[in-house]
């Protein structure tokens, strides 16, 4: 941990992370690194589209369905022809792959996490 990086509770608390079903996902050809456009239900939040670089360990079959954490309150942010409208989070193996973060158990989409 860096020292002069730490956050404050309510710093923290800002970072609204929520858990979503991924309900849509496709190859996005029109970006340079191998990503899945993605659309995903937060229960009364509604969807958002996203995209991520997740193709070395998941194919667009597994990965409808499944959820999925996110931050919900980045602002969006343009991705190639996309507007990404939240961040999925996962963790970077050592060949840059990612492995998404999940709730252990199916829990109601919009749940807060924190």
């Amino acid at each position: 941990m860096i020292e002069n990086q730490q956050l404050t509770w309510n710093e923290f608390m800002k970072v609204e992370m929520r858990v979503g079903t991924i309900i849509n996902a496709e190859e996005f050809k029109e970006v340079r690194n191998p990503a899945y456009k993605m659309t995903i239900d937060f229960g009364e939040l509604g969807t958002r589209k996203t995209s991520a670089q997740i193709t070395k360990l998941y194919s667009v079959n597994e990965l409808i369905g499944k959820q999925v954490i996110a931050v919900v309150n980045f602002p969006p942010k343009q991705i190639a022809n996309m507007m990404s409208e939240c961040l999925v989070l996962g963790g970077i193996g050592d060949n840059k792959e990612v492995t998404l973060i999940q709730p252990e158990r199916a829990v109601k989409n919009g749940t807060r996490i924190g």
